[in-house]
């Protein structure tokens, strides 16, 4: 089977899941919206109308204006691309280097494990936001550095996640056979090993979608993301703290974005997970059967 048949057939498996139809489909929706927000909003998100400052929802503004006037629709509409974009690009810093470290240190073990290994324990000691918080002391705050920050946050999942796959496939039969005849290692590792370590790999990404959008709403809602006037979830939820007991819908509608969004990750990750693990998978199978199987056979 192909790569691209094999995807497709991973994703109908996904989106028979219960979780899985729900979270593709709520991002798939977000994805679009992201994609085309300049159609759907092509004022920008600083339309100010100051005179129309705080009203509630209405049909005019279906999620109510902000202190400046500005319309909170239009500015969660916005605050997705930067949301997603930042949680695809940090995610795929991680999901790079961290790959790069695992593949490595599982494969080559002995001293190079342990230095990396041991390097990458040192990051995941810090507490993940604090370690963000300083990356940006260091690098200043912006959207861009908030990528690269989250980035540098996730690369030791990564790298454990992949080790710990590469340590199992490493011993099987193929790859053995590959180093028997001479194959050079670079091929072995990108061509036998890697494929075979991909699923847990692909369903930690999917998390780390959902926890990289979370980071950069907490670093943005601390100031230290997106900068204004630009829109994103977590500086919304920081302008709407303030009037939570006059204009609610200031931060409730970007919380409910960022909420949706994150469970839809998760979802996905969780189906992935059932779809992608033969253990896993062999498991619901058998309980979906029922007693009736067990009986059936045992006759």
């Amino acid at each position: 089977m192909s790569g691209a048949r094999r995807a497709w057939a991973v994703l109908v498996l996904t989106a028979k899941r219960g979780g899985g139809a729900f979270g593709l489909v709520v991002l798939g929706l977000v994805v679009l919206v992201a994609l085309f927000d300049d159609v759907l909003v092509p004022g920008g998100p600083n339309q100010i109308d100051v005179a129309n400052r705080l009203m509630p929802p209405s049909l005019e503004h279906p999620f109510g204006t902000d202190d400046l006037g500005r319309d909170v629709l239009d500015r969660v509409i916005l605050g997705a691309s930067v949301s997603l974009q930042v949680g695809f690009v940090a995610v795929g810093i991680s999901l790079v280097a961290g790959t790069l470290i695992g593949l490595l240190a599982g494969y080559y073990r002995g001293p190079l494990d342990a230095v990396l290994m041991r390097f990458m324990d040192v990051l995941f000691a810090f507490p993940a936001i604090l370690l963000a918080i300083a990356v940006l002391a260091l690098l200043g705050p912006g959207t861009t550095n908030a990528m690269i920050a989250i980035g540098i946050v996730y690369t030791p999942i990564f790298a454990r996640v992949t080790r710990a796959a590469v340590l199992s496939v490493s011993e099987e039969v193929y790859v053995r056979a590959s180093r028997s005849v001479g194959a050079p290692d670079r091929r072995i590792l990108f061509h036998h090993v890697l494929p075979n370590a991909a699923p847990p790999i692909i369903v930690q990404t999917s998390v780390s979608l959902a926890f990289a959008i979370l980071s950069e709403a907490a670093l943005s809602f601390l100031s230290l993301g997106t900068q204004p006037p630009n829109a994103s979830w977590g500086l919304m939820l920081s302008e709407g703290r303030g009037f939570m007991t006059q204009a609610w819908w200031m931060a409730v509608f970007p919380g409910l974005a960022i909420f949706i969004t994150v469970l839809a990750f998760n979802l996905l990750g969780d189906a992935l997970r059932d779809v992608l693990d033969p253990r896993r998978r062999a498991l619901l199978t058998a309980r979906a059967s029922g007693p009736d199987a067990g009986s059936t056979t045992a006759a």
